[in-house]
């Protein structure tokens, strides 16, 4: 008796996906909330708008490839990808930036490719290196955190007016509102000559790393973990990850601790929790191998690292995913387990 087979990609049931996808932003919400709090609104706003600009996207390319509607939108992918890539966002960036992400993300990296399953790459971070390369500006202005030389927080309808607007509060001065994050300020002082103690003296450092971010580490780290826990996530993606950043950092620090930052800084400092956990986990465009995943891994936490340290850009957590996303099919090639018996040629 012979039985058709369908072609790849060979995924679960819509159910048990969406079921996946509605954990991970369940699994989100502690470090939004951190997010929020030390960063204003423009987080949910941004959030609004991705997700809004997202379901628009998706139910248009599902309409136009003839596809179901109520099937596809209902796994939640599309909002998925918006939340990833909003919470990356700077609080006040312009909506129209947000919303041209998001078109890159969903129609671009994700549709055009054959939609969910087919994609080689992480949508969200194609959509990040979109807004990173073309408005670099923009997307390095990031709000002081509440409660750093910040004498009132911006209200709601302020930072609506700064988004839709570009209309900041006159009772600011620009430089009262934005500055450069910890990543870039330990990149642009250690140009200048300074060392890292000079520079951890700043007050824009915390306990561990940025203040602020590191309590919305803590928060993804917990939701990461909770991720791990109900096996919506295989913990050896995120372990690889971290552990290649923590080795790496670890023996630069060793070698000279006055100009490479402590592993401890660079763990809790960027997206490198957020990306371990959230984003680098991605099913569809990380390795399958168990073996795989953990080299998977920890290549991203090398590449986050050499980048963020050598490279162009403070952080490297979008271009070190989209690098490995081109590695894991070799990858995999070379650690699937081998039939007994059979030769490889």
């Amino acid at each position: 008796m012979r039985f058709k087979t369908v072609t790849s990609p060979h995924i679960l049931q819509d159910t048990r996906v969406g079921q996946i996808m509605r954990r991970v932003l369940y699994a989100m919400l502690p470090g939004i909330a951190a997010l929020t709090w030390f960063f204003g609104w423009g987080i949910l706003i941004n959030l609004t708008i991705a997700t809004t600009v997202a379901l628009l996207a998706e139910t248009a390319m599902l309409a136009a490839r003839g596809k179901p509607l109520a099937l596809h939108l209902g796994d939640s992918s599309a909002i998925v990808t918006a939340w990833l890539l909003a919470v990356a966002l700077p609080p006040l960036a312009p909506w129209w930036m947000t919303m041209i992400g998001v078109l890159s993300a969903i129609i671009v990296a994700k549709h055009l490719y054959g939609g969910l399953g087919y994609n080689p790459f992480n949508p969200a971070m194609i959509g990040y290196v979109v807004l990173l390369i073309s408005f670099p500006r923009e997307m390095s202005t990031w709000l002081i955190p509440h409660g750093l030389d910040q004498p009132q927080a911006m209200t709601f309808l302020e930072t609506a007016r700064a988004i839709f607007n570009s209309e900041l509060p006159a009772r600011f001065a620009p430089d009262a509102l934005t500055g450069a994050t910890p990543l870039d300020v330990l990149r642009t002082r250690l140009g200048l000559g300074k060392t890292v103690t000079e520079i951890r003296n700043s007050p824009v450092f915390g306990i561990v790393s940025g203040h602020g971010w590191e309590w919305a580490a803590l928060g993804f780290l917990l939701g990461g973990l909770w991720l791990v826990y109900t096996r919506a996530a295989d913990w050896r993606i995120p372990a690889g990850m971290l552990g290649g950043i923590a080795v790496i950092s670890s023996t630069f620090y060793l070698i000279n601790p006055q100009h490479y930052a402590p592993p401890w800084f660079h763990l809790w400092s960027g997206a490198a929790i957020f990306g371990a956990f959230f984003i680098a986990t991605d099913p569809v465009t990380a390795c399958a191998t168990p073996r795989g995943r953990l080299i998977y891994g920890a290549g991203i936490g090398i590449l986050v690292y050499i980048i963020r340290g050598f490279g162009g850009y403070p952080d490297g957590v979008a271009f070190s995913v989209l690098l490995m996303n081109i590695a894991a099919p070799t990858i995999d090639l070379y650690t699937q387990p081998k039939v007994f018996g059979a030769r490889h040629r």
